[in-house]
Parts: structure tokens; sequence; C-alpha cells
């Protein structure tokens, strides 16, 4: 059988690039809108390393002026590795060269909006027929997405996923581990919050609750670890959304796009550690930059291919996820009309990640200060935001308590932390035997009750449920 014809390619429109993946293409979204000038750009642009991601591809997706869409992928290289990063980080296996991370970003044709959409690496996919590097003509077959990388290199990962999500996308940029961590430390390191202890064997991941600055290194360990919870990739994919929003947080906020010396040691280390397609150029990298002053973690939203659960075993692929069709249908189809996905709620104040849903969480107030009705409304406001608050408000044995008061039996110890985060500042009582009611002391320091969420990777239900930067970021 002879090779089909490879059309020309088609020629790429003349507006403004650019490029983002989980650390390093965070730090170009953000490094770009300090817009420092073209002559320091076209420097960097000489470190970028080419790839042909869109020859000889055909039955792509209408292209449009509706926005930018940037296909990123993080890929299991680990070449240049050392041995101690290797023993250190758990990074000596083989590779199998594929993608180990696969995002789509659309960034708003006004470019006030960066949508982050991840594609699950073990979707269940179909990769179109392709003509091999010995002239076979490979018909289309079924894989997992992660696969298409192995099989075909950059241009049949974006022919897969045009393919599946009917997007076309403008650009292409890949990231391997090397580069990864080289761009976290440039820039400082990262700060990252978690409200349940995370410990991986096959990564090291060992992080205790609470909130920890990564280096490199143990960023990696972060983004890659999918041995945490039920969740596996799913709950790996949120991690690796709430690093992103860390990432552009940091940049935004470090001064690093005001620093002359700074910005060229960090975009340095980026350009010249990542492969991108030929047409990012250093003109659009410039024009674009100037579009982007004032981007902010508030700026960016981030969701994840709604798929079916549980996954779906194929015989010679293992576990597959399949995607909801109707639900990912309406995902692209907003990306393709450059809208929103989530609801932008800039100024409601930011709920506290907690790890014990307020629901299971019985409370019961009294008022330790000379407010009258005090007690009654902070009860309200807890059933509000969801706490299961029992029997009546109550005065306290003193009207004259300074700082508000939570006894609780010690075997509650989880639980408590959320009624104290939706309480901040109050003191901790531990009160053995006093059973799964807790009791609160409203002191003259209470103020109002902090908002709180649940942030439980396993319930997801592969609901694809769109949040803002804002949301996700440890702030």
């Amino acid at each position: 059988m002879s090779a089909p014809a490879r059309p020309p390619r088609p020629r790429q429109p003349s507006r403004p690039r650019w490029g983002l993946r989980i650390a390093s293409g965070a730090a170009a979204l953000v490094l770009l809108a300090g817009g420092v000038g073209h002559l320091l750009v076209t420097e960097l642009e000489s470190g970028i390393h080419r790839v042909d991601a869109f020859g000889g591809l055909d039955d792509r997706p209408m292209d449009s002026d509706r926005g930018v869409n940037i296909l990123v992928v993080g890929t299991d290289g680990r070449d240049k590795i050392t041995r101690a990063q290797k023993r250190r980080y758990r990074l000596g296996g083989a590779p199998c060269h594929c993608t180990d991370t696969i995002m789509l970003v659309h960034l708003s044709a006004d470019r006030d909006r960066a949508s982050v959409v991840s594609l699950p690496r073990d979707s269940y996919a179909r990769i179109p027929a392709y003509t091999t590097a010995s002239g076979r003509v490979r018909p289309a077959h079924h894989q997992k997405l992660n696969a298409a990388y192995a099989e075909g290199g950059p241009s049949l990962t974006v022919r897969t996923v045009e393919h599946m999500t009917r997007v076309h996308i403008d650009h292409y940029l890949e990231v391997d581990f090397t580069s990864f961590m080289k761009t976290v430390d440039v820039v400082g390191g990262v700060t990252v919050c978690t409200t349940r202890p995370l410990k991986d064997p096959y990564t090291g991941l060992n992080l205790p609750a609470g909130t920890h600055a990564l280096d490199g290194g143990q960023a990696l360990q972060y983004v890659r670890s999918r041995h945490l919870d039920g969740a596996a990739d799913l709950g790996r994919i949120r991690r690796q959304q709430r690093f992103l929003a860390a990432v552009i947080h940091q940049v935004t906020g470090s001064g690093t796009l005001l620093n002359p010396v700074k910005f060229g040691r960090v975009a340095a280390t980026l350009f010249g550690s990542v492969r991108a397609d030929r047409g990012f150029g250093a003109a659009d990298m410039v024009a674009l930059g100037q579009a982007m002053r004032g981007f902010t973690v508030e700026s960016s939203e981030f969701v994840s291919v709604p798929v079916q659960l549980p996954g779906t075993p194929v015989k010679g692929l293992g576990s597959t996820l399949r995607w909801d069709r109707v639900r990912a249908a309406r995902l692209f189809q907003a990306l393709r009309e450059d809208r929103p996905l989530a609801v932008h709620r800039r100024k409601r104040l930011r709920a506290t990640p907690v790890d014990v849903p307020p629901a299971q969480v019985r409370v019961r107030v009294f008022n330790g200060t000379s407010t009258t009705g005090l007690a009654r409304r902070t009860l309200r406001a807890l059933r509000t935001h969801g706490f299961a608050t029992t029997g009546a408000p109550a005065d306290a044995a003193s009207s004259a308590v300074r700082r508000t008061l939570i006894e609780y039996d010690p075997i509650w110890n989880r639980s408590v932390r959320t009624l104290a985060a939706a309480l901040p500042g109050s003191r901790l009582k531990p009160v053995a035997r006093q059973g799964s009611v807790m009791r609160v002391t409203l002191g003259s320091d209470f103020r109002s009750v902090h908002p709180v969420r649940a942030e439980d990777p396993s319930a997801d239900k592969g609901a694809g449920k769109a949040v803002s930067g804002a949301e996700v970021a440890c702030l």
C-alpha cells in the first residue's frame, strides 16, 4: 500500500503566540508580560530547541481569531539528570518516551484570561493513521493518549489531540524533567499547601499537612505523584493545577517582571531548556507580553476533561479513562468560542481548603461576650457555611471572654481543624471524653465566620468542574 500524499503545511496566522507548561510554561506566560524589550527576547530565542509539530497535518479543525491555543506536554526525558538526582527523586527507571503531562491552554482574545484544560494521559484515544519513518502506513488504532508521542512525536500528538477535541492548536511547547527542575529553582522555588499529609513511595514525596516551599526536585515529586489516594491520575492532575496556579502567583508577586537581572536569569533558563514549534518567534513574544501586563493568578482557570469513572480496562492497554462525550464536547465548544470555563468571583472572600467537610463537624455555640444575640447569629452563619450545628445558642458562664475558645474531644483532632479554619485565631482546648459535639465559646476577638471548603481528591467523580486560579492557589 502506497503512502498517502501529504498536504502542504498550513500557513500559521501572524497573530501573537505564547507558550505555557506546569512551572516552565507558567513562567513563560508571566515573564513575557514583562515586555522588557525585543533585543533580550531575540537573544533568548536562539536557545529554544525547535521541533516540527505541525508538518504534514491534515483534517485540522478550523482556525479562528478567538484566542490562541497551545498544546503543552511534559515528557519523562531524564537524559541530563545526575545520578544523585535520580537517587534522591526516584528517577532511575527507564523512560517510556511518552507524555507524562498533557495540557491544552487557551489564551483569550482580549488577553485577560488563561484556561488550562488537563487531558488525562490514560485517556482512551483514537490515534489517526500515519506514515512511519520507514514509509509504512499504520492505520488508525486505539491507544492511551500518552502513547501518541511515543509513536509519532510532537506532530502525531498534536494531530491526535486536535482530532479528539476539534480545537485548532496554534503552538506546541515541550518540557522534560530537567528543564522543569531548573526553572522552578531559578524562580526561587514554589509554595504549595496541603490539608492532609502527602506520601508517595514511588516518587519519594513526603509532605506533612501544611504549607511548604518546594525546590525543583521536590516540585517534580509533587506534580508526578499519583499513588497518594484513590484519585490516582485525576488527583495528580488537580495537584498539577494547584502547582501551576502557585507558579503564576509566585512570579507575578515576586518582582521578577520588574527586575531586568532576575528576569534575564529566569528567561534564559526557561527558553534554554524547552522544545517549541518553529513559529514561536521573538516578535510574537514581545507583542503578547505587552498585551498581558497585569495578568495575575485570578486571571487563570483550570479544569480536567470530564471522564467516566471507574476506568475501563482494555486488553493490551490496561485501565483507560473514557471521556464523557456530552460534557467534554461542551467544554471544547466553550474553548472554541472563547468563553470562560469557571465562575470568577474576585471580590468574594476566598474559602480555606480543609480536610474534613464542615457537614461532618458538629458544633454548639455559647456567647462569652456582652453582645446580645452574638451566639445566635454565629450559629446561623456556621450553618450557612455547612457545619452541623446542634442545640440552642446560650450564654457562657462569663461574659468577659477575650479570646474565642473551641473545646473538643481529642479523638476528633482532624475535624477540629476545619472548625478552627472557620473561626481563625481561636484557642483550641482538648477535653477528654467530651464526645462528638464541639463547644465554641465566643470571645470579644470574634468578628465573623470564615468560609471553608472540603478538599477531597477522591470525590471528583470525573465531573470536570472548572475552578479559577484563586481557588486552587495557596495564597
